[in-house]
């Protein structure tokens, strides 16, 4: 990726009821309370956002489900352009239902509240591959949810605590049969018998926008993946909007060596996000 991607961005915020900005978080916002909301955690390029698209066609598409008032997309992006100014860095935008009272029945009178957020972008990646483990917590099942980018990620976060030896990158999350599903923070992709695969996500798991974008260029196939699976794969790589392409180098006493299918692939999501741009390139 070039060195515009990696930037310096501080950490700035902005909150907003409805189309007017606040200054600050109602402790009764649901989205504090009980998750109520959704997310999206996109990727900038010298100010611009080349999936803006992809990213709030996944919110509205949420939004719907859970029956979510959207904002009105020319002021957020009037915002995040405020916010980016030329620089690189991560945006962050979270969608909440707004106040309420002590209860779960959400009010229908509530006006949503919606925080956009500029951050730092994260460090280029391990050099020759991730280190993986697998996680132990396996993810529950609620296909109302499945898919969905929803704040309430406490499994992320149980898995995540699992493990803070500085030489694992990731760990990958099981539903209840023990089939694979994705990483704690990225979705996972196989190269099995000459042939791309990624997990179904009907069931539990993020679509997430990258693997949205990878699935028709690298003809993969959906379907389900054993660990056993993973382990006979001639390569494996994570994937999100934030990082791109991540190659996978181990994962428990499994070594792969890079693999020439995985750099064509970074080369061409290079192409249609510059921010993701190899390194080597």
């Amino acid at each position: 990726m070039h060195d515009d991607r990696i930037g310096h961005a501080m950490n700035e915020a902005r909150i907003f009821r409805g189309g007017e900005r606040v200054d600050a978080l109602s402790p009764y916002d649901r989205g504090h309370a009980y998750g109520d909301g959704l997310f999206e955690t996109l990727l900038a390029h010298r100010g611009e956002l080349p999936w803006w698209g992809a990213h709030w066609a996944r919110l509205a598409r949420g939004a719907q489900r859970i029956g979510l008032p959207l904002p009105d997309p020319a002021q957020v992006r009037c915002e995040a352009a405020q916010l980016l100014e030329d620089l690189g860095a991560v945006l962050k935008l979270i969608l909440t239902r707004g106040e309420g009272g002590r209860g779960y029945a959400p009010s229908v009178q509530a006006e949503p509240v919606w925080t956009i957020s500029r951050h730092p972008v994260p460090p280029a990646p391990r050099a020759g591959g991730l280190n993986l483990r697998w996680c132990d917590l396996r993810l529950s099942e609620q296909p109302a949810l499945a898919g969905l980018k929803h704040c309430n990620r406490l499994e992320q976060v149980l898995a995540r605590a699992e493990w803070d030896d500085p030489a694992i990158d990731e760990g990958l999350l099981r539903n209840a049969a023990g089939e694979v599903v994705c990483a704690t923070a990225a979705n996972v992709f196989a190269l099995i018998d000459g042939q791309w695969r990624t997990p179904p996500l009907e069931r539990c798991g993020v679509a997430g926008i990258c693997r949205e974008f990878l699935i028709p260029l690298a003809q993969a196939r959906v379907e389900r993946l054993s660990p056993e699976d993973l382990q006979r794969a001639d390569a494996i790589f994570l994937c999100n909007a934030v990082r791109g392409i991540l190659p996978v180098a181990r994962l428990g006493e499994r070594h792969w060596a890079p693999h020439p299918a995985l750099a064509g692939l970074r080369r061409r999501l290079g192409a249609a996000h510059p921010a993701l741009v190899p390194l080597e390139d």
